[in-house]
């Protein structure tokens, strides 16, 4: 029987998500490659630019500090941090603009108190949950063939489902961190408009990551409800 799932023509379904997932990160790297060897006319950093997106919008409270890694940039809510890759924190790229400009989208977000940003991270600690325990739970029910197997499969797809919603509210997130960064960067007079230009590449193909997720969770959350369907 365990067998026939794995065989099972659900599988097919992630054919079309490994092929989203790997379209998403070859346009994004691309994009990031190109900009990151484009400098800022006004030698702007990283930094300099959260720093000046803060304080334009008296958010002097976040607190940036660098951190190793690529790609790694990230706000902390819990802690009002935001963390910036070394690359991007002294950087003085489109990129590295682009980059920290949208963590500090998140900072403002959370600054304002943005709905979708605070239902994520409500919703983070049980998706996290469900990520972690849905397939081990999913593979139990199916290798033993118990009277509670059925209980076990279905408790999984319910905790991957808290897992796939979690994408779908981080799309919003994203997109509207990404407009305010932009928004700021022009406000501020801080980049040009072929500057700016270069900037919504960068964002528009880090957000084709995250549409990326999304669809590749919900076709693996079909591809359990097919396998589920078919034991029953």
């Amino acid at each position: 029987m365990p067998f026939f799932y794995m065989l099972h023509p659900s599988c097919l379904l992630m054919i079309p998500a490994i092929i989203i997932a790997i379209w998403a990160q070859m346009r994004v790297k691309s994009a990031y490659q190109r900009y990151a060897r484009v400098p800022t006319r006004n030698g702007l950093t990283g930094v300099e630019t959260a720093e000046n997106i803060l304080r334009a919008a008296g958010a002097l409270a976040v607190a940036i500090e660098p951190i190793p890694g690529q790609m790694t940039d990230h706000y902390d809510p819990v802690k009002n941090t935001l963390r910036l890759s070394r690359d991007v924190y002294a950087g003085n790229s489109i990129a590295a603009v682009g980059i920290a400009a949208h963590e500090a989208g998140h900072a403002l977000q959370a600054a304002q108190n943005y709905a979708p940003m605070r239902l994520r991270h409500f919703m983070y600690p049980i998706s996290s949950l469900g990520s972690t325990l849905a397939f081990p739970l999913i593979l139990i029910g199916i290798f033993f063939n118990s009277t509670v197997s059925g209980l076990l499969i279905n408790l999984g797809i319910w905790l991957f489902s808290a897992a796939v919603a979690f994408t779908l509210v981080t799309l919003p997130v994203e997109f509207d961190a990404s407009r305010r960064a932009v928004k700021a960067l022009a406000a501020g007079g801080l980049l040009s408009a072929e500057e700016l230009s270069g900037v919504r590449k960068v964002l528009n193909a880090a957000a084709l990551t995250y549409v990326a997720a999304a669809a590749v969770a919900i076709l693996q959350l079909l591809r359990l409800l097919l396998l589920a369907r078919s034991r029953n």
